[in-house]
């Protein structure tokens, strides 16, 4: 059991790299009684070096015992130019451009099906649900396909136009490997994404991450509200909740 908040580092089989924004800890909540949360703070990206399985092994850990939900959030790229930096958005959909699958392998049968079918990776009634609670606490959010890319560079503005000729809303480095592993396992998913910054050629502003780590400070109150209404709300059907930086 866990006594509070512990380095990830202890759970995994693997060396924990740092990225600046992300604690990499664990801990357990019960936000409402009998309704146990799984809540990693800080996630593993492939930019780092590591192998989407790697990158999804918290997702299976939190599964082992039962997980059947997973609420993430992250940072990303506004590609469409009417939404500002600040703007959160529940993802409907994904495109994965990182051209790598968690699944790849042999992976024991007993997760899932080897072809899973991702037509509703991000379910619409958790969707809905958000929607709810955002507009309760007052404000609204938005909801928008995300482009999963490699990194750790940011995308240029031909990328960003081809991206948004493909349908994609937001952009960034992490989720989509989450979300697939997490649809293997049959986890219900529900991403909350922040627009931190304009995508390149967007806005004329060059791309830090340092303004991510602004714009998530930023948006932290709006996020926690709407992290707390919907864990405590029992219609969420609660398992694992994931906070993440970008």
């Amino acid at each position: 059991p866990l006594a509070g908040p512990e380095p990830l580092a202890g759970w995994l089989p693997f060396e924990v790299r740092a990225v600046p924004g992300h604690l990499h800890e664990l801990e357990l909540l019960e936000p409402a009684p009998g309704r146990p949360v799984l809540h990693f703070r800080g996630r593993l990206h492939a930019y780092q070096g590591y192998e989407p399985a790697d990158v999804v092994f918290p997702v299976r850990l939190a599964a082992r015992p039962g997980a059947r939900v997973l609420v993430m959030t992250n940072a990303a790229g506004g590609i469409r130019p009417d939404w500002p930096a600040g703007t959160l958005a529940a993802l409907s959909d994904q495109l994965n451009l990182t051209g790598r699958s968690p699944l790849a392998g042999e992976p024991p049968a007993h997760w899932g099906p080897r072809f899973p079918d991702l037509a509703d990776a991000y379910d619409p009634a958790l969707r809905a649900l958000a929607r709810e609670h955002a507009a309760a606490l007052g404000f609204d959010l938005a909801e928008g396909v995300y482009a999963g890319l490699p990194g750790p560079a940011y995308e240029t503005p031909a990328e960003v136009r081809m991206l948004r000729t493909l349908g994609a809303d937001l952009v960034g480095m992490s989720t989509v490997h989450e979300v697939v592993a997490a649809r293997h396992l049959g986890l219900r998913c529900l991403v909350v994404s922040l627009v931190a910054n304009p995508a390149a050629g967007v806005s004329a502003s060059p791309l830090t991450h340092a303004e991510v780590l602004d714009a998530g400070r930023a948006a932290s109150g709006r996020v926690r509200g709407l992290l707390s209404a919907l864990l405590a709300d029992p219609r969420l059907t609660g398992g694992v909740s994931s906070s993440p930086g970008g």
